[in-house]
């Protein structure tokens, strides 16, 4: 027979555990919340950024319609995959911030040889290429390190009408 003395132990410690886990519970619960407003508040930052970003795309071309964006840290590069048709004229424009010239973007080939990079033009927010063939592309983009430890890359494309 069990004594009366251990099932009060045993109640004891079935409810500190119980504690514990709920406790528990609690915190992921709040860590979850945490991270989904810190994450939809970064998200809307990019929003503003692309619409900044967007003044940058005169009449004549037309978005590509993707969602070239990317949360970056420190010294973070993001890499988008893109396919560029010959014969057209491209426009790529690149932000993150409320002011031009805060974000490196690098057009590699498939080799990863350098097309172009804005770094070697001012920092240049956006560029245009006319491409005789088609051409699959990596574009990198990564902050510029002197003005900013995180930020939202945003690349817009646009082809010419």
């Amino acid at each position: 027979m069990i004594s009366q003395e251990k099932l009060k132990t045993s109640d004891k410690n079935s409810s500190v555990n119980q504690s514990i886990s709920t406790m528990k519970l609690n915190i992921r619960i709040f860590s979850l919340f945490v991270v989904l407003f810190i994450s939809t508040g970064a998200f809307s930052q990019c929003d503003t950024i692309a619409d900044i970003c967007s003044q940058h795309m005169s009449s004549n071309f037309i978005s590509d319609g993707q969602n070239h964006r990317a949360l970056l840290l420190s010294e973070e590069t993001a890499e988008f995959q893109i396919t560029l048709f010959g014969g057209s004229t491209y426009r790529f424009i690149a932000c993150s911030g409320f002011t031009d010239g805060n974000l490196i973007f690098t057009i590699l080939d498939q080799e990863r040889n350098v097309l172009f990079s804005n770094n070697e033009h001012q920092m240049a927010a956006y560029w245009d290429f006319e491409l005789n063939s088609t051409l699959d592309a990596i574009v990198e983009a990564r902050l510029k390190p002197s003005d900013a430890e995180s930020g939202c890359a945003v690349l817009l494309i646009g082809f010419q009408q």
